[in-house]
């Protein structure tokens, strides 16, 4: 499990290559060095597949061929080696457009974060040029093993406004050979007996100016037994031991793919933060899903929103590798608060609201996860609280969930002002019953920065503020 690539995913245009290698080989004996041996031979045979001029890569929902093996020749013909990467989406076809022929170049893609994503296939020709030797038959009678597996190929490298097909592609292909040596590395070191585990790359987004790394790492060995290769991976990136960067829930997620949950992730990223006198913003760390009202098929609508946010903390420790466990319902939610004694049987299954102290209790009991309290006799006191919320989200970096009356609402940051006092607030606002509409959210204010009046000025409001393990 090593890094195969590094870049930064902020600008430029990112080639992402992915495809299938057949990895086939048959163990005459069950001795370890002479079956590493063989294997080596056939990771050798793949290295010779990719550097072969029958591979073929191709540009994903385009008519574009590039053969990088044959001078980077490529069809249609108008595309040279000396094309720049960039004019490359100007093939792409979009879902309004036809399947065949070259895209507008006054339309451009949509870009997503400031990042454009060029999806590659990576294939072989099937056929060759001039005669095929005639098959021969042979049969041989012996006892051996046979491996067969797919080693799923997957690599990215960044580019820049100046970069030419034929400068990428030296550089994918190179990412290419570095990924098969580490697989080649991972397959031994956890191949027990005559059983192969599967190599899986995986991206991960380390914070600038490291950028986007590429890792392999054994599909089915649990992140709890790779640590150690975890440790290894935070000293050559000089990463502190208190932040899971390598864990499997904090694999880099492309823009241009939908998440399957169907839960919108980090609303407040497409907002505007406000302008202040010598202010500062300081936001959520990492990554959430917006849980609100009548979602799941939950008619909660009137009782539910505490349930919803500490939903949404829950899935900021999930996707942040901390917990493995799933986001947990309103009845999972209940149950826990029976099992410590907080609440009487007949609370699972009732429609009666929790607070902030409930909030930290299920957070203890299901993850493990410890709450500071935060009390405020009246809102209008919460003005005075930027300095404490500022250093909750430099240091923890976690949802607050805030509950008062019956209201409850999930902060995901501040702007303050350390000399004047002014703040504002972050919110996502659990009480929304529509659809997972970014545009209504963000334009409706369910999740918006807020001006201290929201808050009612002479109710009471506790805080949970979630502490976040200090593990890799």
């Amino acid at each position: 499990m090593v890094v195969a690539d590094s870049q930064s995913p902020d600008t430029g245009t990112i080639l992402r290559i992915r495809g299938r290698l057949e990895l086939k080989c048959q163990l005459d004996c069950t001795d370890a060095p002479l079956m590493h041996k063989v294997i080596s031979k056939t990771f050798e045979a793949l290295h010779s597949q990719v550097k072969s001029e029958c591979c073929v890569v191709t540009v994903c929902d385009s008519p574009v061929f590039i053969w990088p093996n044959r001078g980077v020749y490529a069809t249609p013909e108008e595309i040279t080696p000396d094309t720049l990467c960039e004019d490359l989406q100007q093939w792409i076809q979009t879902d309004d457009q036809e399947s065949t022929g070259k895209r507008s170049a006054k339309k451009k893609l949509k870009k997503s974060s400031g990042v454009s994503v060029i999806n590659l296939r990576l294939m072989t020709e099937a056929t060759r040029k001039g005669p095929l030797p005639a098959p021969i038959l042979s049969r041989t009678v012996q006892k051996s093993h046979f491996l067969s597996t797919t080693l799923p190929m997957d690599c990215v490298v960044r580019t820049t406004s100046d970069d030419t097909i034929k400068d990428a592609f030296e550089r994918l292909l190179e990412a290419l050979t570095n990924q098969l040596n580490e697989m080649e590395k991972v397959t031994l070191q956890y191949m027990k007996g005559t059983t192969m585990v599967v190599p899986e790359p995986l991206h991960f987004l380390l914070p600038e100016p490291k950028g986007l790394v590429t890792v392999v790492y054994p599909t089915g060995v649990p992140d709890s037994q790779l640590e150690t290769q975890r440790k290894e991976l935070h000293q050559q990136f000089e990463l502190p031991d208190d932040w899971p960067y390598f864990r499997r829930a904090n694999a880099y997620h492309f823009p241009s793919e939908p998440y399957k949950d169907g839960y919108l992730r980090n609303p407040h990223l497409v907002l505007t933060h406000p302008t202040l006198d010598n202010g500062k913003v300081y936001l959520v760390q990492g990554i959430y899903s917006y849980h609100h009202y009548m979602q799941d098929h939950m008619d909660d609508n009137g009782w539910g929103c505490a349930y919803r946010s500490l939903q949404t903390i829950c899935s900021w420790f999930q996707q942040q590798g901390y917990v493995e466990r799933a986001v947990p319902p309103h009845k999972e939610i209940q149950q826990a608060l029976v099992d410590v004694g907080d609440k009487q049987a007949s609370f699972v299954g009732s429609r009666q609201w929790i607070g902030s102290i409930e909030v930290s209790a299920v957070l203890n009991q299901l993850l493990g996860v410890t709450s500071k309290i935060m009390f405020v006799s009246q809102g209008s006191e919460l003005a005075s609280k930027g300095r404490e919320l500022a250093n909750h989200f430099l240091n923890e970096g976690t949802p607050i969930m805030i509950g008062g009356g019956v209201l409850a609402h999930t902060i995901l940051g501040v702007a303050w002002s350390e000399t004047t006092g002014q703040i504002r607030y972050l919110i996502l606002d659990p009480h929304y019953t529509g659809a997972e509409d970014l545009q209504v959210i963000t334009d409706k204010g369910w999740c918006g920065w807020k001006e201290p009046e929201f808050w009612d000025q002479t109710a009471y409001y506790n805080l949970c503020l979630p502490q976040r393990p200090k593990v890799i």
